[in-house]
């Protein structure tokens, strides 16, 4: 695992957070919601690559 998807995952964690933050102090409750739900996503995407990565090694490792 690379440190920069660490960094990535962190960065993007920081950014939903103050957003959250923002829209909850202005009576945004839904706007703020959809932001979490979209950073999760976010991640989870960059997630989904990785482990397909994964695979793929252990799939040239096994020779399968």
């Amino acid at each position: 695992m690379e440190i920069d998807l660490v960094f990535k995952i962190a960065g993007a964690g920081i950014i939903v957070a103050v957003l959250n933050l923002v829209l909850r102090r202005a009576e945004r409750e839904e706007q703020a919601m959809m932001t979490t739900l979209a950073g999760l996503i976010v991640v989870l995407m960059l997630l989904v690559d990785e482990i397909g990565s994964l695979f793929e090694k252990i799939k040239t490792v096994f020779g399968l």
